[in-house]
C-alpha cells in the first residue's frame, strides 16, 4: 500500500491528472478501474477521479509495489557538473541570481540548453533540479507529480537570465506572464560595424522549420505566413569595429534579434547562422566559440495577491567574460559593469 499526502505543488488538480503524473506509464482506464474497486482511495473514501485536490488530502493506492514501478517513469539521478558565467560548461554551482520558496533566476551560460531538444540531452531543467534536489527543496519522490521547469528560452548559444518556477504557483505565475508579455527582457549583444543610433525598426519574419532558421522581408507577402516583428536598440558604445548594443523585443519570435540585425548589415559577432564568415572569424582568433548575445535584464511588471512583493522587482546578469573580453579588445573602459569610451 502506497499512501499520498497532497502538498502545495499538487493540490488544485483533479485527482485523475495527479494520478496520470504519479503513474504516467498506466492507462487511465486502469485509474478509474482501481477507483472503482476501492483500490484507490480519497481520504479514506471511494473515488471518481473529478474531485479537485487540496493540501493534506490523502490518497491510498491498495497496490503492490510492484505494480506502481512498472507503471512510473524513470527518475532521473542528479546532475553534478553545473555552470559558471564564463560561457563554457563547468563544475561550479548554478549562478543564481535571485531565489525564494517559488521562483529562482539563472544566469544561463552560454552552451547550455534551456530545455531538452533530444532524450539525451542535459538541459538547464536537469540541473535545476539537481540542484533542488541537493539543497532538499524537493525531493525525488516529489518529481512523480511535479517539476519544476524554465519559464523562457534561451537559443543554446546566448546568454542571460531564464526564470524557473520551483512551485507551482510559480512556475503558473511566471508562465502567465511571459505568455502575456507583461514581464519586460532587455538583451545586450555586440555586432559588426559602427553604429551610434538607436532606432526601432520591423519587418516580417519567415521560419523554416526544416532549417530552423528565419528570413526576414521588408514587407508582408500574402502567399507567406510571415510574422510581423519590431525590435528597437539603442548603441551603449562603439568602436570602428563593433557597438554593443541594448536591444528590446517589443514582439518575441523566434531568433528576432539576431536575423533582424544581420538584415540591416550588422549580424551579431560569433553568429555562424546568421553573421558573416569575415566577423566571425575576428572573434574566433580571440577564443570566442558562440555569439555574443546576452538576456541582461528582467523586470516584473505589477502582480498581485501572493506575488505582490514582486511587483516593478528589476534583475541582472552581468556580462559575461567573453563579452568583456571583446570590449576591452577595443579599447573601451569597464566599470560597475557599464562600459566607458
Amino acid at each position: 500500500m502506497k499512501e499520498i499526502t497532497i502538498n502545495k505543488n499538487e493540490a488544485g488538480q483533479r485527482l485523475d491528472k495527479l494520478l496520470s503524473k504519479y503513474m504516467a506509464l498506466a492507462p487511465k482506464s486502469f485509474f478509474y478501474k482501481m477507483m472503482r474497486k476501492k483500490n484507490i482511495t480519497l481520504n479514506g473514501k471511494k473515488c471518481e477521479g473529478s474531485e479537485k485536490l487540496a493540501e493534506g488530502d490523502v490518497i491510498k493506492l491498495f497496490l503492490a509495489d510492484e505494480t506502481i514501478d512498472k507503471f512510473s517513469e524513470r527518475i532521473p539521478e542528479p546532475y553534478h557538473a553545473v555552470s559558471s558565467n564564463t560561457g563554457h560548461l563547468s563544475d561550479t554551482k548554478l549562478d543564481i541570481l535571485y531565489e525564494d520558496s517559488d521562483i529562482l533566476l539563472v544566469n544561463k551560460p552560454s552552451g547550455m540548453l534551456s530545455q531538452k531538444a533530444k532524450p539525451e540531452d542535459v538541459s538547464l531543467v536537469e540541473y535545476l533540479i539537481s540542484y533542488l534536489l541537493e539543497q532538499g527543496s524537493i525531493k525525488k519522490e516529489d518529481l512523480r507529480s511535479f517539476r519544476p521547469s524554465v519559464c523562457n528560452r534561451l537559443d543554446r548559444n546566448t546568454s542571460g537570465i531564464v526564470a524557473c518556477g520551483k512551485s507551482l504557483a510559480g512556475l503558473q505565475m511566471l508562465s502567465e506572464i511571459f505568455r502575456d508579455r507583461s514581464v519586460h527582457k532587455y538583451y545586450q549583444c555586440i555586432v559588426a560595424g559602427k553604429m551610434t543610433e538607436g532606432k526601432t525598426i520591423d519587418g516580417w519574419l519567415l521560419k523554416d522549420e526544416v532549417k530552423n532558421k528565419v528570413s526576414i522581408l521588408d514587407r508582408p507577402d500574402p502567399a507567406k505566413e510571415a510574422l510581423r516583428i519590431v525590435t528597437k536598440y539603442e548603441p551603449i558604445a562603439a568602436t570602428e569595429n563593433c557597438s554593443l548594443l541594448k536591444v528590446t523585443l517589443l514582439t518575441g519570435r523566434s531568433h528576432q534579434i539576431r536575423a533582424h540585425l544581420a538584415s540591416i548589415g550588422h549580424p551579431i559577432l560569433g553568429d555562424t547562422k546568421y553573421g558573416t564568415p569575415a566577423a566571425n572569424q575576428s572573434v574566433r582568433k580571440k577564443g570566442i566559440r558562440s555569439q555574443l548575445l546576452h538576456s541582461f535584464r528582467l523586470e516584473f511588471p505589477e502582480l498581485t495577491g501572493k506575488f505582490e512583493y514582486l511587483s516593478g522587482k528589476t534583475y541582472e546578469a552581468p556580462l559575461p567574460a567573453d563579452f568583456v573580453r571583446i570590449l576591452k579588445g577595443e579599447g573601451l573602459k569597464w566599470e560597475h559593469g557599464k562600459p566607458e569610451a
